[in-house]
């Protein structure tokens, strides 16, 4: 049994607009043991921070720890071995900037989450769907106009990040195959994307009873949906089929924002990626074709946050960064602080990530019970979210499951 007594901590989860007045936190066995006045025990190391900031571990609710290459139909290739090695660095360097719990919308497997259980290497908490599902042609289709290869090219495929899959009974099997294999909820590309081949933005994906066949497979394992969804059309089709996380969203109008909210769905906007896409994708492996596709939906991305903030959306905190473009992961922070609040962008990255996720009270949160994963700062995020930014250089300290990740407490 191991305890850690953190004295004069100052709390900030997102839920204020200023830092709580300091106070104790007791840590157990890898859980909050209590906080404030009723945190006082006799532990094995005690350490006094002197009214620094404290955060919860951050939660990042859209990423792909395999996407080790910017290019996808290259990063299939890769042998699987390779792929897997080049994705460790990836994770490592999440953790190191706070991201201790991650979602991976499609690519990670359960041996990926054994291992970091098991403490074979270092990274996040994984919580994945496995494989995303596509259809011919969609958005995880990495084959070009002229490639006439299997969609069993992708089976068995560590750089994969989904898997082709036609017609109801070809999408039923593939969510119970996924949820067998270990995956905590379904991710269906119902729109076009950037970075696949032949699917311009606006294209839908699936047909409406594939839609809500997936939705059923998912209720009846008592998990749901996330959706790949760029335009107002596809979003709306998909609340109607029953999908309950919209990814991205960039061309949301004010009336779906507020039904999003009003029927309790929920978004995860990745404006990071685009950002960064336009000004150097093709320097990181973009193809030309997918580089001609940002326009369609940077600018757009960033109108939607304010009314997606504007119309109430519980929003969670996305990247969805590929290959080289890792590191760039804590950018989404000043980006949002750019049209939201500072207390909200960062609840986005805890109290809201973890209810997104169907994990509130357990990630997130400093708070009794909960996994012991936070943050010691230099400084105050409120007052400047940058101090989010650069790899860690101002966490003092980072903790998961009571465990130091990184420490220059003393």
């Amino acid at each position: 049994m191991t305890s850690t007594l953190i004295q004069n901590a100052r709390i900030v989860d997102g839920s204020a607009d200023r830092a709580a007045d300091p106070q104790d936190i007791a840590i157990e066995d890898g859980t909050f043991r209590a906080v404030g006045g009723d945190a006082a025990f006799d532990a094995e190391h005690v350490i006094d921070v002197d009214g620094a900031v404290v955060l919860p571990g951050l939660i990042d609710c859209h990423v792909h720890v395999t996407a080790v290459d910017a290019n996808l139909p290259a990063n299939v290739d890769l042998p699987n071995s390779l792929a897997a090695y080049r994705a460790m660095p990836i994770m490592r360097g999440m953790i190191e900037r706070g991201f201790t719990t991650v979602r991976d919308l499609g690519g990670a497997d359960i041996g990926i989450v054994r291992a970091i259980e098991e403490g074979l290497i270092a990274g996040p908490r994984l919580v994945i769907c496995g494989q995303a599902l596509s259809q011919t042609g969609g958005h995880c289709d990495q084959r070009g106009r002229y490639v006439t290869q299997a969609p069993d090219h992708y089976v068995g495929k560590f750089g994969a990040m989904g898997r082709i899959v036609d017609g109801v009974a070809e999408v039923r099997k593939a969510c119970r195959e996924e949820i067998k294999a270990g995956a905590t909820f379904i991710k269906v590309m119902a729109n076009g994307g950037v970075s696949s081949p032949t699917d311009p933005i606006h294209f839908l994906g699936f047909a409406v009873e594939e839609l809500r066949a997936a939705v059923e497979e998912a209720a009846n394992a008592g998990t749901y949906v996330a959706g790949h969804l760029y335009t107002d059309e596809a979003i709306v089709r998909a609340l109607d089929c029953g999908v309950r996380s919209i990814e991205h969203a960039n061309l949301i109008r004010r009336d779906t924002a507020e039904r999003v909210a009003r029927e309790g769905a929920v978004v995860v906007p990745t404006n990071v990626t685009y950002d960064l896409l336009a000004r150097e994708g093709a320097r990181f492996g973009l193809p030309p074709a997918s580089v001609a596709k940002i326009a369609d939906v940077l600018d757009a991305g960033l109108e939607a946050l304010t009314v997606l903030h504007e119309s109430g959306v519980l929003m969670g905190y996305g990247s969805d960064l590929l290959g080289g473009m890792h590191p760039w992961q804590s950018d989404e922070f000043t980006i949002r602080g750019r049209y939201m609040p500072a207390h909200d962008v960062i609840r986005s990255a805890t109290l809201d990530a973890a209810r997104l996720m169907r994990m509130e009270g357990r990630i997130g949160t400093i708070a009794p019970d909960a996994n012991a994963d936070l943050i010691v700062m230099d400084g105050d995020p409120l007052d400047d979210l940058s101090l989010l930014k650069g790899q860690g250089a101002h966490m003092r300290a980072i903790m998961k499951d009571g465990a130091f990740v990184k420490s220059e407490l003393g």
